[in-house]
Order: C-alpha cells, then structure tokens, then sequence
C-alpha cells in the first residue's frame, strides 16, 4: 500500500440537489420549550400534606430559531449529539408536537417511523393496527384493508396477524411499524434511529426499500448518528447542538462539525488557551477498487488480491497522518485492519493518495473498506472515519468463518513405541 502527497486539488464535487424541485418542507424561526417540573406531587396524600406548596418548573429549550427547507425529491440528514432537538423537530414536522413560535410547512402526505409503537394500540390485534394505522397515513379503509397482506409479508409476520401487539417483542413491534410505513405511498417520509432495533436481515431490506423510494424521488428526511449514512446518502445535511442550528448545508462539512462536538477536549493550554478541537477535516475525493489489470470493478473473486486507489484532500493541516483501514462484513465486525503513516505535513487543500494492493483471505459475501484518518499530535490524535468502497467477494468455496487463512499443518500417524 502507498501513501502519495498530492499537489493537484482537482475539481470540486457539485452539489448533488437540485435547485430547481420546489420546496416541500419549510421550516422558519421554529421554537420549542418543555416545562419540566421540579417537583412531583403524585398522590392525594402528598397534597393533603402540602396543602400550600406550589410546583416550581424550569423551562428546557429544545429548540431556538431554527429555520431550513427541503425540496422534493432530497435526502436530507439531521445529525446531532443526544438532546439537540433532533426528535423534537421530527416531532414537529410530523405533527405530534406543536412548536410554540414560527412556523412549520408540509406539502404533501408524511409517513412517520420516528419511535417504536407510536400510533398503535397495544390491546388490538396485529390485523386492526395495520388498517387503523394505514387510514392515519392517509389511505382509504378499503385500500388499508387490500394492502393488509403486502404489510404483513414485508414484516413476515402472516402468522401473527391475529395476535394482540402486546404479545409482540419490540423487534416484531419494529417491522410491522416500517412495513405499514412502506405501504402508506407517502411523499415524505421522517426516519429516526428506531431501525436500529431490527435484526441485521431485515435492517438490509428496510435499506433496499429507503433506496428505492429515494431512486424514486421520494423526499427522505433521516435523524441518525451514523456519520457513513449522512455522507454517503443525503444530499444535504444541517447540524443541531443545544436546540440551535449550527451548520446546514453539505453532508461532510456537517459530518465534520459533527465530529468537532463529540471528540472537543475541554482542556486549556499553558496560557490559558481555548479547548483543543480536533482536526477531522479530511474529504475522500475517490476511491476505487480495481482488478488486476487496473480496471475499475465491484466484485471480486475469492483469493484475489484487494487493489485499492484513494485519494484523500485534507481541508487543515495535518502533521505527519495516520491512515488506518478498517475491513468489516454485513454485520459490522472488523475482520482485519492495518495502518499507514506518511512522515510528512500536509497542507490544507493537498491531497494524498493511497494505493497498492491488500492479500484477501475473505470468505465470500459482502464487505466494506473504510479509513480512518489520524493526525499525529502530542496531546491525542482527532479522528475522521471515511468510506472508501463496498465489494462483494465471490467464491465457491464454503463459508465457515471469515477469513480463510494458510496453514502448513498436515495429519499424520505416529509410529508405535
């Protein structure tokens, strides 16, 4: 594997929206406050005994003036440590919560998949949740009832149509949710993390079903903490932290401010300098898996070796980085991993370029490669985790384990005494 500094910047990526698809999520100075109670008095008995006592509340600030569009047809990402507002303003947009000043515009039918059992009745059965639910997305009794077999073959759960949902484990609960969710033929669809509650089988159909509805221009708006997914599949992102919007706009960038708030250092330096920020700034321009012949390709055979051509534009400097890459399966698991480390600086705006070939010892399925970029610094390393490419590796060979490894271990007998 090479590590090359490049000089040549190249051209800047477009913008993947399209400006001319008219707005169909308007959000403008959205506020919401909760008044959280400090106290509880729950029972007669504790008021009977503190006749004269009055509730103090705090106000908590969920969201402050915020204020973005999505057009049709875009994958739009909301990312976000935990508490930013980012369940609130789904909430909203969704029409559970009210916001309490500004003003929030939906144009056309909204299917929301925002937390698990919302909308449904635990006492009814599978059967009646389907159509009571389909009706509330929008479709007709008639046409809840015709699609009640499409929804439970999605879910595969015919035969558990008849059963009360409070017998349902919460993965059950989770596929009956997204699979009435699919059926509902909605313009706009609102996804929170809930998927992450599904097994890894159905997690890939829910995929394959988010990416044919987005081929198909259905408006996708998608609150995750996965960073992959902002910059791999929405077109545009926005950054909440503490109720406010930080940054909107291209789903890198805000992956990156992303990074800057959950690996910030609230230390000071000699001086009484700021807190460190950790410099995750770094931007995959390509990368490309080839053959042996230098041709771009997908898949390969089992045993071939993993040829890899990436190139990697850094928007800060970055003194003498590391470039760590990571080989995991479907299921998330690191098969094998290995680092790369150019003793050089490399300034903002060049780029390095990373290439050679990697021995496969992968037994045949789906994989992914990415690289984790490190700065090498005294005082900790920031981290800028990018995918590089997915590859499918294709074999006959049996698949008992994950990797095939060479051994020179042969049975024999031994002689008797």
């Amino acid at each position: 594997m090479r590590t090359i500094l490049e000089d040549d910047t190249g051209p800047q990526l477009a913008d993947a929206r399209a400006p001319e698809a008219p707005v169909v999520i308007a959000a403008q100075t959205v506020a919401k406050t909760f008044h959280i109670p400090e106290q509880r008095i729950d029972t007669i008995k504790e008021r009977a005994l503190h006749p004269f006592s009055r509730l103090g509340y705090r106000d908590l600030t969920a969201l402050n003036d915020v204020s973005f569009d999505v057009r049709q047809g875009e994958c739009f990402g909301i990312a976000g440590r935990n508490g930013s507002g980012k369940s609130t303003l789904l909430k909203i947009m969704a029409s559970i919560y009210r916001q309490d000043s500004g003003r929030m515009r939906m144009a056309g039918r909204v299917a929301p998949f925002i937390e698990l059992g919302v909308g449904f009745n635990p006492e009814l059965t599978a059967r009646e949740n389907c159509v009571l639910n389909g009706v509330l997305m929008g479709l007709t009794m008639r046409e809840a009832r015709r699609r009640l077999g499409a929804v439970l073959e999605f879910a595969e759960l015919e035969d558990f149509v008849d059963l009360k949902l409070k017998n349902y484990s919460s993965g059950m609960m989770v596929r009956l949710a997204f699979a009435v969710m699919v059926q509902a033929d909605a313009d706009i669809m609102l996804i929170d993390e809930v998927l992450a509650v599904g097994d890894a089988a159905f997690a890939q159909k829910c995929m394959d079903v988010f990416h044919e509805r987005r081929d198909a221009g259905t408006t996708v708006v998608i609150v995750t903490h996965d960073m992959t997914t902002v910059t791999n599949l929405c077109d545009r992102a926005m950054l909440l932290h503490d109720g406010e919007l930080v940054y909107i706009g291209d789903p890198e960038q805000t992956s990156m401010q992303y990074y800057r708030l959950n690996f910030a250092m609230p230390r000071t330096g000699p001086g009484g300098e700021k807190p460190a920020v950790p410099d995750v700034n770094a931007r995959l321009v390509q990368a490309r898996l080839l053959d042996q012949s230098g041709q771009a390709v997908e898949n390969i055979e089992q045993g071939t070796p993993i040829v890899v051509d990436a190139t990697i534009e850094a928007a800060r400097e970055l003194d003498r980085p590391r470039f760590m890459f990571h080989v995991m399966n479907e299921e998330g698991l690191v098969v094998f991993e290995f680092t790369r480390q150019l003793d050089e600086r490399v300034k903002a705006g060049q780029r390095v370029r990373l290439s050679g070939e990697i021995e496969n010892p992968l037994v045949p399925g789906r994989y992914h490669v990415d690289c984790w970029v490190r700065r090498d610094r005294e005082h900790g390393d920031a981290v800028h985790g990018l995918r590089l490419f997915s590859l499918v590796v294709f074999g006959t060979a049996p698949k008992t384990g994950v990797v095939n490894l060479r051994t020179d271990i042969l049975p024999r007998l031994e002689d008797d005494e």
